[in-house]
């Protein structure tokens, strides 16, 4: 592991230590839940304050375990959520796509999602993080998303599920159903939401896809949960 590009982590944490607003940060840690505060700070105004940083030649991060170290240190130094937020959006520039993609990162990934353990951080992992690697390498990648399906970890299976939700009609539809079946009849709302929402968002990929995901729904009968079921049907009519 590299080291950790500590200039880069206290001046992201600097520029979001002077905004933010207390009001709107008790609103957002009450909807979310959250054990961990926030600053109060918008999705918009996070990416304005936190693009130039990462954009900056002064912090260019020169290798991919440093790409790693840093996004892991402000990760697991975090006092405010928009912290977390801003490490994802380490992962997630540009500068760094070759490593955000390879096969190399999935470790990492997991350690966020289970470290992250819950639904803002989780799903952003599974679509724009963990998604395009398995697009990247279906060869060894799907059978990873078989094995995370089935974890102990709520959220390592959640993240399966959710890992094909940007793929269109690209989806592995027998992966889909792979990672969707050992879950079926997990009483967890995090997985039930998973699982409804995976289907409705490849139902919306065409006709052949919709008519696929009706009749997943049909095959699967009473082992579907009614929440899952809404979901999956939602725009199907």
């Amino acid at each position: 592991m590299g080291a950790v590009r500590s200039d880069l982590v206290e001046a992201i944490c600097l520029e979001l230590g002077e905004a933010g607003d207390p009001r709107r940060a008790k609103d957002q840690q009450r909807y979310m839940k959250s054990t961990m505060a926030f600053r109060g700070i918008s999705a918009p105004e996070l990416k304005a304050m936190v693009g130039p940083l990462l954009a900056d030649p002064a912090y260019l991060l020169t290798g991919r375990d440093q790409w790693e170290a840093t996004v892991r240190g402000l990760w697991d130094g975090a006092r405010f959520r928009e912290e977390r937020y801003a490490a994802l959006a380490i992962c997630g520039h540009r500068r760094y796509r070759l490593w955000a993609v390879s096969r190399s990162s999935m470790p990492l990934y997991r350690y966020l999602v289970e470290s992250g353990a819950w639904w803002d951080f989780v799903d952003d992992i599974a679509a724009h993080r963990v998604g395009p690697v398995l697009r990247a390498h279906p060869e060894t990648e799907s059978d990873r998303m078989r094995s995370w399906a089935m974890a102990e970890d709520l959220w390592v299976r959640r993240a399966a599920i959710l890992s094909q939700l940007l793929s269109k009609d690209g989806t592995d539809r027998q992966l889909l159903l792979d990672c969707i079946t050992p879950n079926v009849t997990d009483r967890e709302f995090f997985i039930r939401k998973a699982i409804g929402w995976s289907l409705r968002q490849y139902s919306r990929s065409g006709v052949a896809a919709a008519d696929w995901v009706r009749s997943i729904v049909e095959e699967l009968g009473p082992r579907l949960s009614p929440l899952s079921r809404k979901e999956a049907l939602k725009h199907l009519g």
